[in-house]
């Protein structure tokens, strides 16, 4: 019975961690997984580096000092991009405000070379401007309070996945014997951390070329055509840390660079846009390629898998398929099936 029962162990482990897997994706928690990944590897993989390198004498105060480190950065990080947001709303030139203005000086210089029938429904000035804004935030403002829960809920998730990743990483195993469920359990986590780890080394390289290919659209191309773009600098940073992130992160540093390159005209906007579009599109080919090769799969498999998991899941499923497929590609190496 016994020999029964611990041979069914690794079978009941697995679909428990896959049952996990597909149930974070329609309970919203997808960001808290990536996040808690995230910080768990940085500090049980940081620590046996500070150790094996000397700058630390033991691996448990360096993972105090990482996960100790991780928190002050992250709550700098969220301070910071408040006080930024803030100012971003309200103040200087550059500010939401700013941007405002320049979209009605830019309609401004624009109407007298537009048809009548466009001119009437375009605003005439910065005060249509503000009272169109006005009444469009009025009338949308059940789906910005939507939008603003869903945020405020996203962030919550991403802090709570970093906090429960760093304290599963302290966790200390002495004087306890983990039963044959448990030991099971383990060995699905340190797959699926082996998996994440691969897909992170691999995203590193994917943002790091899609900076790149911006850093030269915006520094050359743009002032080639005849667009000098502001903060340059901070969308190119931006685009590199938010490019970290799979797929979504190229969406959000495609909205930034729209949104400041339609604060410069309307043409740039446009240049902006189709250079944005073609970069997209390529992420999801280099992402396979590069992913591939991480994970030892052909990019039609993970092409493959982002499609299925983006009509089941829609944009969350996207993001996760190259973590699963990669953990899957591992249990089943694990098990000398493929």
């Amino acid at each position: 019975m016994q020999k029964f029962d611990s041979e069914k162990i690794p079978t009941a482990s697995l679909v428990l961690m896959i049952g996990a897997l597909i149930a974070v994706l329609p309970l919203g928690l997808l960001s808290a997984l990536v996040s808690g990944l995230l910080v768990y590897n940085i500090i049980v993989f940081g620590a046996k580096s500070l150790c094996r390198n000397g700058v630390l004498p033991s691996n448990k105060i360096a993972k105090m000092v990482l996960f100790v480190t991780i928190t002050v950065v992250v709550i700098s990080l969220l301070i910071a991009g408040g006080v930024w947001f803030v100012s971003f709303i309200s103040d200087g030139q550059e500010s939401i405000v700013g941007l405002i203005k320049q979209m009605a000086d830019v309609v401004a210089s624009a109407r007298k070379s537009l048809p009548g029938w466009i001119q009437d429904a375009l605003p005439s000035n910065l005060e249509d401007w503000q009272t169109g804004i006005h009444e469009w935030l009025l009338s949308n403002a059940r789906y910005l309070s939507v939008f603003g829960r869903d945020a405020g809920m996203f962030l919550v998730h991403v802090i709570f996945g970093m906090v429960i990743g760093g304290l599963a990483a302290m966790q200390s195993s002495d004087g306890f014997t983990p039963g044959p469920l448990t030991e099971a359990l383990r060995t699905r986590a340190n797959c699926l951390c082996l998996a994440f780890r691969r897909i992170i080394f691999s995203q590193i390289r994917i943002s790091a070329l899609n900076t790149f290919l911006t850093f030269i659209f915006l520094t050359i191309v743009m002032p080639a055509i005849g667009f000098r773009l502001p903060l340059i600098k901070t969308m190119v940073l931006v685009t590199f840390i938010v490019g970290l992130l799979p797929i979504i992160g190229n969406i959000i540093s495609n909205t930034i660079i729209f949104l400041i390159a339609l604060g410069v005209s309307a043409g740039a906007a446009v240049s902006a846009l189709v250079f944005l579009i073609l970069i997209h599109k390529l992420e999801y080919f280099v992402n396979a390629k590069i992913i591939g090769t991480r994970i030892s799969a052909h990019a039609w498999e993970v092409l493959t898998a982002m499609l299925v998991m983006d009509a089941a899941f829609g944009l969350p499923g996207v993001v996760a398929a190259p973590i699963y497929y990669a953990y899957i590609k591992n249990e089943l190496a694990e098990r000398k099936l493929i």
